[in-house]
């Protein structure tokens, strides 16, 4: 079962406290580091031009997240 790092859990948890419909470019970046670091591609920020690829990664993230820290 895959978990995250404690520095990755903590940087998800403060990401999951922005209850906005929108992301800041630095949770953009948050959201790409880290789904690059766990899903194994290269660093890269989606079009912002549709939320599908953000909404994926988030949901995707929240899965391992839900495992804890490891």
């Amino acid at each position: 079962m895959l978990k995250m790092t404690p520095i990755h859990y903590d940087a998800w948890t403060a990401f999951l406290s922005n209850d906005k419909n929108t992301l800041t470019k630095g949770e953009q970046e948050t959201l790409a580091r880290l789904h690059s670091i766990y899903f194994k591609h290269s660093y890269y920020l989606p079009c912002t031009c549709s939320p599908k690829t953000y909404n994926t990664w988030i949901e995707q993230l929240n899965v391992i997240y839900k495992n804890g820290k490891g």
